[in-house]
């Protein structure tokens, strides 16, 4: 199973994340993702450029973002962002997109909510010609076509891997009709995940679409030895699930989070994989935790599941 790592720090300059990804290199992690946020203190606006600040410190890694927000951007512009990267990095770039989920971020950037969807599907549409070294001139009424062509294009062929951040029925359907694997949020329950994927699977068929093998999840994990930490850290989450009305209506902790010892975490790894087929699993560190128990947690979880 592959295994991958978002930041678990909360600085997010360019150092500080080479310093984490050459730290999750090390450990054996395969990928390293970045979320796409803007207008907050930790927002991280363009993770492709960060992600080529990380690039160049790392050697097999793969770059990834855990959502790249398609309707902001004019996509012969983030094609060729794409592309870029996939070069500069030997074609280790894996595209988590996504459409955007703030009202008010959409409308920042003039993209009407209703029309995300539109948007990301078109521009997506867009990129993947460019990819493939066709022709993307738009035609003018007034003057003769113009022939126009991505360059550089990517490394990896026809493109990198796309993977699709779905969050409701609407963007599992989507995701299942361009036939692109769903990748999973850290918010769902497993049984969430399991009708989830059902949705994806159903809409590819529908759609006369392969299933995609690939089957992506993100996991908030922490693992330790020391039964104390786990106790008081479970705890700790218990009390702040019950702040939370959709938490306390809608699930327990170990339906969404993975916190125990290495036997614990690896025992309900197999559980995900026998009973989602899960093939990559992004590890999202918890932000409560210090950075020492941080450190040793991503040690253990390498070890665990490498």
């Amino acid at each position: 199973m592959h295994l991958g790592l978002t930041p678990w720090r909360s600085d997010h300059t360019a150092q500080a994340l080479i310093e984490q990804a050459i730290f999750a290199e090390q450990l054996g992690y395969e990928s390293f993702w970045l979320p796409e946020n803007h207008f907050i203190d930790t927002a991280i606006p363009d993770p492709l450029m960060l992600l080529a600040c990380v690039a160049g410190a790392t050697t097999r890694l793969k770059l990834a973002t855990a959502s790249y927000l398609l309707p902001l951007r004019h996509p012969l512009h983030a094609a060729a962002q794409v592309a870029a990267l996939d070069q500069l990095s030997g074609g280790r770039v894996i595209l988590g997109v996504g459409r955007g989920v703030a009202t008010n971020m959409l409308k920042a950037f003039n993209v009407e909510p209703k029309n995300k969807r539109q948007y990301f599907e078109q521009n997506l549409g867009l990129m993947i010609k460019a990819w493939s070294g066709a022709n993307v001139a738009t035609n003018d009424a007034d003057s003769p076509e113009t022939k126009v062509f991505l360059h550089p294009l990517p490394v990896q062929i026809p493109h990198p891997d796309i993977w699709v951040a779905a969050f409701g029925p609407k963007a599992l359907a989507q995701a299942g009709r361009l036939g692109l694997p769903y990748f999973a949020s850290p918010l769902e329950t497993l049984d969430d995940l399991i009708k989830n994927f059902a949705l994806h699977s159903e809409a590819c068929e529908s759609a006369g679409q392969m299933i995609p093998p690939i089957r992506p999840i993100m996991r908030r994990v922490f693992v330790s030895e020391d039964n104390a930490s786990i106790r008081a850290l479970r705890k700790q989450l218990n009390t702040d699930d019950q702040r939370s009305q959709w938490r306390a209506q809608h699930a327990k902790l170990d339906d969404w989070m993975l916190i125990g010892n290495k036997a614990f975490v690896r025992q309900k790894t197999d559980e995900y994989q026998q009973r989602l087929g899960i093939t990559h699993l992004v590890i999202t560190p918890l932000q409560q935790i210090a950075q020492d128990e941080q450190t040793e947690s991503l040690n253990l979880v390498a070890e665990a599941l490498s």
